[in-house]
């Protein structure tokens, strides 16, 4: 079973994925905090971490809600739930409760959560709505729900175009919509989380345009080198599509002028009604 959850992960979950998965949640982290700490999570919450990967957020979380607070991460890949709970162990975070599970199965009996953190998750998942039940179920009257979804996955584009990255942009969409996934998932979810009980109190979109020099071009550019040899092993491309996108995106890099344009995020911070 865990060898099966682990191939059919679009973006797989190899050692280079929990390391770009790493410089991700790097770019991230100051943008999340901040969130996190509008919404309310603080010393003593009790958070569910929706799809935690290889635990990144979860030991941010953990480090803020502190021994007097409670956080739940549920991963199904085995290779991700290892690697988080040995982060876990390394920091003596022994407030963490780490579930190997898949979303898309039975329910846990996670409830009473002061908020859930769910990003980039909702993509992937084949049953959005189902997702959000699993969050609203989780929180108490009063909790949030906090996403970080893709709204315009196609708002990735560099300035002056680049025609070989807008084609991996394109490929990308079909390989997650080919999984059961939908890319622009954010289009939907405001309506899913007013039907399962929760008040949509704030949608923010986030985009960075952002030059080559900028740490964060470290963030969609890694994506790339890693999801070309991921299109590969699909079965999705040829090595020549491989080298076009490669190349452009490597002569784009040193075009004095060019600018990225990453994938449109929306943020999401809803509570759970009465």
């Amino acid at each position: 079973m865990a060898a099966t959850n682990e191939r059919d992960y679009v973006l797989g979950t190899h050692r280079e994925e929990i390391e770009r998965l790493g410089l991700q949640h790097r770019v991230w982290r100051p943008h999340v905090l901040e969130c996190w700490r509008r919404a309310g999570i603080t010393t003593g919450s009790k958070v569910f971490d929706v799809g935690a990967g290889p635990g990144y957020a979860t030991l941010d979380l953990a480090e803020i809600v502190g021994p007097s607070g409670e956080v739940h991460a549920v991963e199904r890949s085995g290779n991700f739930v290892q690697h988080a709970r040995a982060a876990c162990a390394a920091r003596g975070l022994e407030h963490v409760r780490i579930h190997e599970h898949d979303l898309m199965g039975e329910p846990l009996d996670i409830q009473g959560m002061d908020a859930t953190w769910c990003r980039w998750v909702a993509s992937f998942v084949p049953d959005p709505a189902r997702l959000v039940a699993t969050v609203a179920r989780a929180l108490k009257p009063g909790g949030v729900a906090i996403f970080h979804e893709y709204l315009d996955y196609r708002t990735w584009r560099l300035a002056p175009p680049c025609p070989p990255l807008e084609s991996f942009v394109a490929e990308v969409m079909a390989s997650w919509r080919a999984s059961g996934g939908e890319p622009d998932v954010a289009l939907s979810l405001p309506s899913l989380l007013e039907a399962a009980g929760l008040s949509v109190k704030k949608l923010e979109p986030k985009v960075f345009v952002v030059p080559p020099t900028d740490f964060i071009w470290k963030w969609p550019s890694s994506f790339v080198e890693n999801n070309l040899q991921r299109l590969l092993e699909l079965g999705r491309v040829d090595r020549d599509w491989v080298e076009s996108v490669r190349t452009g995106l490597r002569e784009a890099a040193t075009t004095p002028g060019t600018v990225m344009i990453t994938p449109m995020v929306l943020e999401i911070v809803a509570e759970r009604r009465a």
